[in-house]
């Protein structure tokens, strides 16, 4: 789900690290010898000229390297994050998680540990599939931007975040309605049922809702509870009005009338 706004973000919310190091580091870094020992200011200045010019792969590895021969340093701590961002960058999310995760291993308490958090977030969000493949990788993104909120709140990053959750929540309710639609066209009516459950019970600020409580009235009616199928019309009506999900709902009430009377009539207690 990476698109131009994101990957500008990420560029704008990344911390000053690597300007403040870069202006102290040696000159004459220009030479790509990854594999070859270099005093620690050198290999970030390359390292950062190599992200300049927008070499994400070379960039990682020479971060890396700055982390392996001086990983001391505190050039080695600026060093993960910066390598974890190229790697990113370059659409390696599992080498980016990976740095990430060993940043905050290492430094838990750092001032950067939130973009450390956001960058892991955005791994994982940028690789979430269309709902008919395995959301795992949806709820993954789903954890790792809530752990941000949840220990960040206050923080730039996690105003961002919050706006993905909401787009990862309606993607995971879409799931759930893309599995419910397919019970429902094989008659498996309890099985859509749930799945049209889940949506409205537990992402009930998405998108889906409304179709969720128009299919929850068509399978209830279809496994013969009409009462059932009364409650979600009228809540369907009570929160969405006037809207084509509503006004199926309705025609099926409409035209299912004598089944909810005769119910009624059961359910009558004898007097």
């Amino acid at each position: 789900m990476r698109t131009p706004t994101t990957r500008a973000l990420a560029l704008a919310l990344l911390p000053v690290l690597a300007l403040s190091m870069a202006g102290c580091a040696k000159k004459g870094g220009g030479k790509d010898l990854p594999y070859v020992a270099r005093d620690v200011g050198t290999l970030y200045s390359t390292a950062k000229q190599k992200l300049d010019q927008h070499q994400y792969k070379l960039a990682a590895a020479l971060f890396d390297e700055v982390e392996r021969q001086h990983p001391y340093s505190v050039w080695a701590r600026r060093a993960q994050l910066m390598g974890a961002f190229s790697y990113y960058l370059n659409r390696d999310y599992t080498e980016s998680i990976s740095s990430a995760q060993r940043f905050l291993a290492v430094h838990p308490g750092n001032r950067d540990a939130p973009y450390a958090y956001y960058l892991i977030g955005l791994c994982y969000y940028e690789q979430i599939s269309d709902v008919q493949r395995d959301q795992k990788i949806t709820q993954q993104a789903l954890d790792s931007l809530g752990e941000l909120t949840r220990r960040y709140p206050n923080t730039k990053y996690a105003a961002d975040a919050r706006l993905k959750i909401d787009l990862v929540r309606d993607h995971l309710a879409g799931k759930e309605m893309e599995i419910g639609r397919f019970y429902e066209t094989r008659g498996q009516w309890l099985s859509a049922t749930l799945r049209f459950r889940t949506v409205v019970d537990q992402y009930q600020m998405t998108t889906h809702v409304p179709e969720a409580l128009m299919r929850l009235t068509e399978s209830y009616l279809a496994l013969g509870v009409p009462e059932e199928a009364e409650k979600a019309a009228a809540v369907l009506g009570a929160n969405y009005p006037g809207t084509d999900w509503y006004n199926h709902a309705y025609k099926l009430m409409q035209e299912n009338q004598g089944k909810l009377k005769q119910a009624q009539v059961v359910a009558k207690p004898a007097s």
